[in-house]
């Protein structure tokens, strides 16, 4: 048997990692500044992390939804805490990309609606309404295009009233800081202005938190950069460090009823405990802080370099724009300097996506190598 084909791969192989550093086959150390597209939050093999998930193990790694199980209590009154979103209502599932479906699915069910407001660059999944949500044509087959999705551009007010006054939306999905598409970002205004018309148009407003969340932008969610209240909140990818486990935070003004979303394995023993551990460990070592002070000191040192045309997004999801594809770039990193970056639908822009107890002496060793590989 062989893989179906399709992730074009480096010829690295990875067999541990400790921190922000990944040790191949060979013995060659790489500095992580990518994380697995925004995954490791806490750093890899977090000594917290791992003795959370090992005990777990050994009291009980999995059952069914169909009975108590405390952790996920325990996942609640931390999580609320930490976020400030404490009076919502929390499902746990498996992914980002089932989180917005989860998301999407409730929005139609609230509204009796079926239409969906995107953005252009957007990217909320490869799965049915998520992907139709997504704005790449390559990975939406025909099963895919059934769903009723209108794409506009962030910032464009006129667009979004006369989307909306048409009546047929049931919500309005973005990400606060675009993630694959280039770190793109709405404008305050636009932002509050979108939360307040789609409150008058009873349409619901999904903030997709999957990549920005838990801390990455230097506040728990990006949203709240921008002092909104969205109905529901997509959480996925830095929750478990490495553990698959995602979510969507409900605001109380939805009714729940048996049956209405389910899942198999979202809020298993050991996703509640991996996610706890995340949480733990971002308030104890202070890690939101960190991603906000290491985002201004990486932005202070990219303003030295004169092929940087401007430093994208907040924290610690951040990009590189450049006047020149990027790809040759970021594969002379890994290759020569043996540093992890990550791409974007927007060729230009190289992607730094590293665990949020990144160091400066961590950015440093990366815009010496940066400079090293323009020159």
């Amino acid at each position: 048997m062989e893989l179906f084909d399709v992730y074009p791969l480096y010829d690295i192989t990875p067999v541990s990692a400790k921190g922000l550093t990944l040790v191949d086959d060979h013995g060659v150390e790489y500095l992580d500044l990518y994380g697995g597209h925004a995954v490791i939050s806490i750093g890899h093999g977090h000594p917290r992390y791992v003795n959370r998930v090992k005990e777990q193990l050994d009291k009980i790694g999995f059952y069914s939804n169909a009975v108590q199980n405390p952790l996920q209590q325990q996942l609640m009154d931390a999580l609320g805490a930490l976020s400030g979103c404490d009076d919502y209502r929390l499902f746990l599932c498996n992914s980002g990309a089932e989180a917005n479906e989860n998301a999407l699915k409730l929005a139609s069910f609230h509204t009796g609606k079926s239409r969906v407001i995107a953005f252009h660059n957007s990217f909320h999944g490869r799965t049915s309404a998520a992907v139709a949500t997504t704005d790449n044509p390559g990975i939406n087959a025909p099963i895919n295009k059934q769903q009723q999705v209108t794409f506009l551009n962030f910032n464009d007010l006129s667009s979004l009233e006369k989307e909306l006054q048409k009546g047929d939306v049931c919500a309005v999905i973005l990400e606060a800081i675009q993630g694959v598409g280039g770190l793109d970002e709405p404008s305050t205004p636009f932002y509050r202005e979108l939360s307040k018309l789609c409150h008058e148009h009873n349409v619901v407003l999904i903030a997709d938190e999957v990549q920005s969340g838990f801390g990455r932008s230097g506040k728990f969610f990006a949203f709240q950069h921008h002092g909104v209240d969205p109905d529901i909140i997509s959480i996925a990818k830095g929750m478990g460090n490495g553990f698959p486990v995602g979510g969507i935070l409900i605001h109380p003004k939805f009714k729940a009823s048996h049956g209405m979303l389910g899942t198999t394995f979202g809020g298993n023993h050991l996703a509640c405990a991996a996610s706890l551990a995340v949480l733990e460990v971002l308030e104890e070592e202070q890690l939101i802080r960190n991603a906000s002070e290491m985002g201004e000191y990486f932005t202070s040192c990219a303003s030295g370099i004169p092929e940087v045309k401007r430093v994208k997004g907040k924290g610690l999801m951040l990009g590189l724009e450049f006047d020149f594809e990027v790809a040759p770039l970021r594969k002379r990193l890994i290759v020569n300097q043996h540093i992890f970056t990550g791409s974007a639908k927007d060729k230009h822009v190289l992607r730094i996506l590293p665990a949020l107890n990144v160091s400066r002496e961590q950015i440093d060793q990366f815009f010496t190598a940066l400079k090293k590989e323009l020159a």
